[in-house]
């Protein structure tokens, strides 16, 4: 099989769940595609020098590239609204739901680090110490801010364990 038909199988069988855990980074469907479509473009690049399994080589290229932007995004003054935008209208939900739409809120309140550990840790099933090596942290780092996201998150949506919310997030 060719590099570009290997590629594109790839592609069409593993898109989806990156573009997941592409969401689960960064809250936003449209960045999530972007964020993807660009690592598996630098992926592209060097498919003839990727051995093994390509998908933890384009995942370590989708948070490297995600983590950068939050360092860019750092160095930018934010942005101050004068009123917080109208909320859309409330529509009746079945618990599942509500939950799912409640824990999304929560995790988009979480600091962008916060937020990476517990997609890897959770979402991921990934060790401490593969945690620490994607984020490029020590694992001590990532277990503090699994503790910390994990408080805050129980403090946010009081009615989640973490059983619930690992079986929510998939």
């Amino acid at each position: 099989m060719s590099n570009e038909a290997e590629f594109t199988a790839f592609v069409v069988d593993r898109a989806p769940a990156l573009v997941r855990v592409a969401y689960a980074l960064t809250g936003d469907q449209q960045t999530a595609e972007d964020l993807v479509q660009s690592a598996l473009a630098k992926a592209y690049a060097r498919w003839s020098r990727i051995s093994g399994d390509p998908e933890p080589y384009v995942r370590r290229i989708i948070y490297n590239d995600r983590v950068s932007g939050w360092r860019r995004q750092g160095r930018r003054p934010e942005l101050l609204m004068a009123e917080l935008p109208e909320a859309g209208p409330a529509y009746r939900h079945d618990q599942d739901t509500a939950l799912r739409l409640t824990l999304r809120q929560a995790l988009l309140s979480l600091p962008p680090r916060q937020r990476a550990v517990l997609v890897l840790r959770y979402l991921e099933d990934r060790s401490v110490e593969q945690t620490a090596e994607v984020l490029g942290c020590r694992p001590g780092t990532v277990a503090s801010q699994a503790a910390r996201a994990l408080k805050k998150l129980r403090e946010l949506v009081p009615e989640l364990d973490d059983a619930t919310a690992v079986e929510v997030l998939r």
